[in-house]
């Protein structure tokens, strides 16, 4: 079966963001806009608020009056797994666009990714061609978390490569589709498959403020992640109580042997008390990433929406024109 011909001009719709940008968006909007406008006569930028407590809203009214840009507002922050999802519900271009508010993302680069879009590919992701701006633990971080989530074969998420990437309608769809609250977006890109193609690049740096994403925030995003894509960890730690089983067989065969033979007495107190000690500890370990999954489970059944909109406003090139009410 072939793919239906593409058209050079695309429908486009970009998904952007947004949490305290207010100093970011004037710049990054001029660009973008202004890159989509080469591009496609039929684009929409929607700017997602993910509960911003700065002057974001003030920032936004000027572009509101213009066709093209939208407005989603989130009632609080809910994150930008959360936010990116509901800019993908409204995103209603042939190909969608996701970049970050915050300068990092060059625009510059949409014309590279649309040529690749062109050529046959349904997902085109740009992927950080080096970390030599960031601290030596989070480069670890990253190695072993990637270490660890590809260990599961059937999903191979790309090392480094981010939210920055354009997107196939087909590429879309299989996103909403997805019922998953607890969402991790590299691993849910990398799950729907279809033809993927990597452009690397250098993000640029922040044009104001600095990253909301703290070693707290990065580290439970990697959890979310982990646990959602792969099982090592569980397997990991049955492992490791096959080792502690053999391990504690062997050495109360040892024993036995020293005193039945050499008449060596047994061990007391001290070698009780810590074993018991380290066994407790192991346990406790292994329940706290059983739980992990558990969570991850009690979550799901709730069933809350992964997000809440407090207003909407703007209209894109693609829509009607919506009366702004955020």
């Amino acid at each position: 079966m072939t793919d239906a011909p593409r058209s050079p001009r695309p429908a486009i719709s970009c998904v952007m963001p947004a949490f305290n940008e207010a100093a970011n968006l004037p710049v990054v909007l001029a660009e973008a806009t202004q890159q989509l406008a080469t591009l496609t006569d039929r684009w929409e930028l929607i700017v997602v608020d993910d509960g911003s407590h700065d002057a974001t809203p003030a920032a936004m009214l000027p572009w509101l009056t213009r066709p093209g840009v939208r407005y989603v507002r989130l009632s609080r922050n809910f994150g930008k797994e959360a936010a990116l999802t509901a800019g993908i519900d409204r995103a209603e271009g042939e190909v969608v666009l996701l970049m970050d508010a915050d300068g990092q993302h060059p625009p510059t680069l949409l014309p590279r990714m649309l040529e690749a879009w062109l050529r046959g590919a349904d997902m085109v992701c740009a992927a950080r061609a080096s970390r030599a701006d960031e601290g030596w633990r989070k480069r670890i971080g990253t190695r072993l978390f990637y270490r660890l989530v590809n260990a599961n074969p059937s999903v191979q998420i790309p090392v480094d490569a981010g939210d920055f990437r354009l997107m196939d309608r087909r590429v879309v769809d299989a996103l909403k589709s997805l019922p998953e609250r607890n969402r991790f977006m590299k691993g849910l890109y990398a799950w729907v498959g279809f033809r993927n193609e990597i452009i690397d690049y250098l993000p640029a740096e922040r044009l104001s403020g600095q990253s909301r994403f703290s070693m707290k925030s990065l580290t439970r995003l990697a959890f979310t992640g982990i646990t959602a894509f792969t099982n090592v960890p569980l397997r990991l730690w049955s492992g490791v109580g096959a080792l502690i089983a053999l391990g504690a067989i062997g050495f109360g065969l040892w024993i036995v042997v020293a005193h039945v033979i050499a008449g060596h007495d047994v061990p007391g107190w001290a070698t009780l008390v810590t074993s018991l000690m380290f066994f407790s500890g192991v346990q406790l370990l292994s329940i706290g990433i059983l739980g992990e999954y558990v969570g991850r489970i009690f979550d799901e059944v709730k069933q809350r929406p992964v997000y809440i909109v407090r207003g909407e406003a703007g209209c894109g090139a693609l829509d009607a024109p919506a009366e702004p009410n955020a």
